[in-house]
């Protein structure tokens, strides 16, 4: 009986390449929230690009691993509660990526309105409900701060990868060849 595994080659790659980019995006790529220790993160589009192109499992790892290397390496140690929440928003949104196929250079307005509202639910439940809520029990954070900066984090994502995000994915599905769409001569 062949041993089938989960992760190609290919996605293993794209797993640590992703993890990277997200890091430096992360750090180069935000720009300050105004709220304390809250930036708007180009990162997070990239990781919803990712996430569709790779599944749930390199979504989560991609976001996991990348957001624990840029809190690790900028500001010292990861700090739990997002790491887990950036995760938590590149697993929901990869959960779509066998219905959105720009592989198959098909990304049309069905599959970016289902691109966005899964990104925005993957958003609410991160940054609106994960986050804030493991603040507090991790760290004894105040509550009215964690969730003012979840909330602020949430939208922010929610535009960035509505904006950013839907323009990588249709951008990317141009790149390729639609499915059928080649003929042999005969």
């Amino acid at each position: 009986m062949k041993n089938k595994n989960k992760f190609s080659i290919r996605t293993i790659v794209a797993v640590g390449i992703g993890a990277a980019i997200f890091m430096i995006l992360g750090r180069f790529g935000s720009i300050p929230s105004g709220i304390p220790n809250t930036n708007i993160e180009t990162a997070y589009a990239y990781l919803a690009l990712m996430s569709i192109l790779y599944g749930p499992a390199a979504g989560f790892l991609i976001g996991l691993i990348g957001h624990g290397l840029k809190d690790l390496v900028f500001y010292g140690m990861p700090w739990f509660s997002w790491v887990i929440s950036s995760a938590m928003v590149g697993l929901i949104i990869g959960l779509v990526w066998k219905k959105i196929r720009v592989n198959d250079g098909d990304f049309g307005i069905k599959q970016a309105i289902l691109f966005n509202i899964t990104q925005i639910i993957a958003n609410v439940v991160a940054w609106f409900i994960v986050a804030p809520t493991l603040d507090i029990v991790i760290y004894m954070e105040p509550a009215n701060k964690v969730y003012l900066q979840g909330a602020i984090g949430g939208i922010s994502n929610m535009i960035t990868i509505g904006i950013l995000g839907t323009l990588l994915l249709s951008t990317y599905s141009k790149t390729k060849i639609k499915t059928g769409s080649l003929r042999v001569e005969e």
